[in-house]
């Protein structure tokens, strides 16, 4: 057996002659054991809410998002469509024309924006489950429809029991000026009966009114070739990074293709600036925790002179002995980081399993408990973490061994 790690195994066990160095010690491991702890369900939380936000805009945003780097609009037939349809994983291709509108209902008004859809969108939609009231309808053979998100549905005062109430999209109009005559002069509109309301996300809910694409055209006066992009959806077991590179290549230079991630590219680094802020406010008091794992060490050795002294005339150099407690500090650190890991992983287990902490809003959340999912590149790097913290924790009292002895 290693000489320093048996010596620094039996100070750990050993009853000391200071009843307050064993205190002490294991104050350093509970508070190692709480800081590791907190890591863990702190991170796994974080993902969790992570993996929900994806979640949702997933039913939402497509898979991939084709626009044009120069401009708005772009006529569609200038893409390689049919080879796009034809790659492995892409179950639609779907044309939009989309454009911020004043939206008028009865005597309510509220700004919105309008994305139309073409025909096959609606046709096994994600958005079909997040269907809260009416049907997933845009456009059937005579008329176009609208599904509008449960915000704005609640600032128009929608009831989608009243079939006579349409409600009124207004555009500037592309070839007119804006002047003091009447607004029919420099706005065009159009009526669109509204057929159901979807419920994703706040943001979304409060943000989009759906309709047929045929419709955002006749009010943009476009072509009927004409699109502000062109989204792509993918079947689940796509690689998407693979499809991305292959789309990019037949589209060429003058497009951008995006995934959902780079659609919401603002959002998703938010999340992870919010994470690293929160890892990093959690290792601090780490940091702070382990001061008593320091002092601990300091009180072993003044505690051990004695022994120090036997050690050295029995051959033994400061470089052996600085290895005790350094092991020693480790083992502290390393036990403290093990039971940490272990506890922090059935807390999260049992918040996954029975939900034991709920979300406090009334119901207004789409999950009822917190929602948690651990990830094994997480639990590596606390471990290395608090290695490292520990490392030098367990380094800075050895300095004290060649002091005594010199005294």
């Amino acid at each position: 057996m290693n000489f320093p790690f048996f010596i620094a195994k039996r100070y750990i066990v050993a009853k000391k002659s200071h009843n307050i160095i064993n205190i002490i010690s294991l104050i350093s491991v509970i508070g190692v054991m709480v800081g590791t702890m907190a890591l863990v369900v702190t991170l796994s939380v974080f993902n969790g809410f992570e993996q929900v936000v994806i979640s949702l805009f997933s039913n939402f945003d497509a898979s991939l998002k084709i626009t044009p780097k120069e401009g708005k609009v772009f006529d569609a037939t200038g893409l390689p469509s049919e080879k796009i349809k034809q790659l492995e994983g892409v179950v639609k291709y779907v044309e939009i024309v989309e454009e911020n509108a004043l939206l008028r209902y009865n005597d309510r008004q509220f700004l919105a924006q309008v994305k139309g859809f073409s025909e096959n969108y609606q046709y096994h939609s994600p958005i079909d489950s997040a269907i809260i009231d009416g049907d997933l309808l845009l456009q059937d053979s005579i008329y176009d429809y609208a599904v509008l998100g449960a915000g704005v549905a609640y600032n128009l005062g929608l009831n989608l029991l009243d079939f006579e109430k349409a409600v009124l999209v207004y555009l500037p109009k592309r070839l007119g000026t804006l002047g003091v005559g009447l607004p029919d002069d420099s706005f065009i509109s159009l009526p669109i009966r509204p057929a159901g309301v979807f419920s994703i996300q706040a943001e979304i809910d409060s943000k989009y009114m759906l309709v047929p694409v045929r419709f955002m055209r006749e009010l943009l006066e476009m072509d009927s070739t004409q699109v502000t992009a062109i989204e792509i959806w993918l079947s689940q077991n796509a690689n998407p990074g693979s499809v991305q590179k292959e789309v990019e290549q037949l589209c060429g230079p003058d497009f951008e293709v995006k995934n959902r991630f780079q659609q919401n590219e603002i959002l998703y680094k938010t999340m992870k600036a919010e994470k690293l802020t929160i890892f990093l406010i959690l290792i601090f008091i780490l940091i702070v925790a382990t001061f008593n794992m320091i002092g601990s060490l300091y009180v072993l050795i003044l505690d051990k002179r004695k022994d120090i002294g036997i050690l050295n005339s029995l051959g033994a150099g400061d470089t052996l002995i600085r290895k005790v407690f350094l092991i020693e500090g480790l083992l502290v650190s390393l036990s403290g980081a093990m039971f940490g890991l272990i506890l922090g992983f059935l807390i999260c287990w049992l918040q996954q399993t029975f939900g034991l902490i709920p979300l406090q809003g009334n119901g207004t959340f789409v999950m009822k408990y917190y929602p948690v999912k651990m990830e094994l590149l997480d639990f590596i790097l606390i471990f290395v973490t608090v290695f490292a913290i520990g490392s030098v924790a367990a380094w800075l009292p050895t300095r004290l061994v060649g002091i005594l002895r010199k005294k």
